[in-house]
């Protein structure tokens, strides 16, 4: 599984969202493209960034099936820990999942 690394959003949602898209989207779809599963790991975000992040997981996993696209948010060991889960977890995708602190 591919892990791309998105940092340096602002805290904004809207602004977030739109910047994601124009920067993160292409490396994105070119993995998935190329066959790789894919884990996003995005820097940890106020509540109000779920609802974008959930659908740009769930709208990826879509386009892109049967390649496997997740997105997590968290620092640390709790987003390996993640990782690992999802490594071992062929069946889920299109999800946004937030590391506990």
């Amino acid at each position: 599984m591919k892990r791309i690394e998105v940092d340096g959003l602002p805290e904004e949602p809207l602004t977030a969202a739109g910047l994601f898209h124009q920067n993160w989207l292409d490396p994105i779809e070119r993995a998935l493209a190329g066959g790789q599963d894919v884990l996003v790991v995005l820097e940890p975000a106020s509540y109000e960034h779920g609802e974008w992040r959930s659908s740009a997981a769930a709208m990826l996993a879509r386009k892109h099936a049967p390649r496997r696209i997740n997105m997590v948010s968290g620092e640390g060991g709790n987003v390996d820990a993640l990782e690992a889960y999802l490594a071992k977890a062929p069946g889920v995708t299109g999800q946004y999942l937030e590391a506990a602190a």
